[in-house]
């Protein structure tokens, strides 16, 4: 997902000039990776949580 990511945005940037739109589209391609990221993390502790069932 990322290569299609970059490729639009050079692309974007070829047909409009515009450095703004790359810049843009940069900022969703980092904020996607901090998502995945983010449920990584989530996903992590819930399986420690699980593991510290005392029953």
């Amino acid at each position: 997902m990322k290569k299609n990511i970059k490729d639009m945005a050079w692309n974007m940037f070829k047909s409009t000039g515009n450095l703004d739109t790359f810049l843009e589209l940069k900022q969703i391609e980092n904020i996607e990776s901090n998502i995945e990221n983010l449920k990584k993390v989530n996903l992590n502790e819930s399986y420690k949580n699980e593991g510290n069932n005392n029953s």
